[in-house]
């Protein structure tokens, strides 16, 4: 997806003045509550107009407020999915599914029936009312009725968030399925880390209603403190390869460079590639090999740099398989170690810190 937004606008109190340009993909709007997230969305959608300003979406001009271009919502064609279902109660699942989609003309539908239900999983859902369904499975259904309205564009306004950590991890493969098979722009809202860095291509980061930071997601959740809001889950992202699966175990053993890497058990096929996130504050670091511990991975690394933070935390910069990794240490131990730029260590991380939610296939 190609979008380009440049627009001020207020509502209320809250001032919103951002300018960024994203590629292909999933473009993630992320930072904390409040941050203007879901009101520059609603401007892209056309929920509300800006009171200055240009949006164009895969070249089709949104918005011009200099040539007095705003075209209607409806005529966008941009299904929208928000933090609740908001199905209709008194429709099966199947007459929700196919509500929007008697509004478009045939000549204009390309989202086949049966292809979006096999996609979501949702086929043993159809004659049930939502009340009978679960937060996952509601929200699988309002992914399917947006997805059924043939969109140009989908806006997905924080999906998970009121979910619990077991109903997101049951519907991520989902739109993660939904990214890779349907050629689709997607614009992504959310304020947690972990979903940012499995599904965006590109990364859009607001703080009071500003432009904090833009750039892959490697670049931009790979950053310090300083870098976006949500420090507290800095860190870095991952791309390795599957080597195989220990059900038996619950693991499955990655490779990264030349390096094991074992994480807590994926639905990925041997030999496909997955972008992992690794929070620098689960990153322990030795001067030599450790034995004798509980962690599985041992990643030998180099020091690019130091980088001292608030309190008595240090940013610690690695070299690490042709990768880049954080770790987050204390200063007494940059001391007592003498971490400094071009000492060889080790990276030392336990399996179990590694959030199996911030696994996902690699997009090429």
């Amino acid at each position: 997806m190609s979008l380009s937004v440049d627009v001020r606008h207020r509502a209320g109190a809250f001032a919103l003045d951002v300018a960024f340009e994203s590629g292909d993909g999933v473009t993630a709007l992320f930072g904390r509550s409040g941050a203007g997230k879901s009101t520059l969305a609603g401007l892209v959608a056309g929920l509300a107009r800006p009171a200055e300003g240009r949006i164009v979406l895969d070249g089709t001009v949104l918005v011009d407020t200099g040539r007095r271009i705003a075209v209607p919502r409806r005529k966008r064609r941009i299904g929208v999915v928000f933090q609740e279902g908001r199905l209709f109660p008194h429709m099966s699942v199947r007459q929700n599914l196919l509500f929007g989609q008697r509004f478009l003309p045939a000549a204009e539908r390309y989202a086949n029936p049966g292809r979006v239900v096999d996609l979501l999983g949702i086929g043993d859902l159809l004659d049930r009312r939502p009340r009978h369904l679960s937060g996952g499975e509601q929200q699988r259904v309002a992914i399917g009725r947006a997805l059924l309205m043939s969109p140009r564009a989908l806006i997905m306004d924080e999906p998970l968030a009121s979910l619990d950590e077991q109903r997101k991890a049951e519907i991520l493969p989902f739109i993660e399925r939904l990214r890779g098979e349907f050629a689709l722009p997607i614009l992504y809202i959310s304020h947690a880390v972990a979903e940012v860095a499995r599904l965006a291509s590109t990364v859009v980061v607001l703080d009071a209603g500003r432009v904090a930071a833009v750039g892959p997601p490697a670049d931009v959740l790979g950053g310090s403190q300083a870098a976006f809001p949500g420090a507290g889950e800095a860190g870095s992202i991952l791309t390795a390869r599957v080597r195989d699966h220990d059900p038996a175990d619950r693991l499955t053993r990655l490779v990264l460079g030349e390096t094991a890497l074992f994480v807590p058990l994926i639905d990925a096929a041997p030999g496909s590639e997955v972008r992992v996130h690794v929070r620098a504050r689960d990153v322990m670091l030795a001067r030599e090999a450790p034995s004798g511990i509980s962690a599985l991975n041992l990643i030998p690394a180099r020091v690019v740099a130091v980088r001292e933070l608030d309190g008595a935390g240090v940013e610690v910069r690695l070299a690490a398989e042709g990768a880049t990794l954080l770790a987050q240490v204390t200063r007494r131990s940059v001391r007592e170690l003498g971490i400094a730029p071009g000492l060889p260590l080790f990276a030392v991380l336990k399996t179990i810190a590694v959030d199996p939610t911030a696994i996902g296939r690699e997009l090429r």
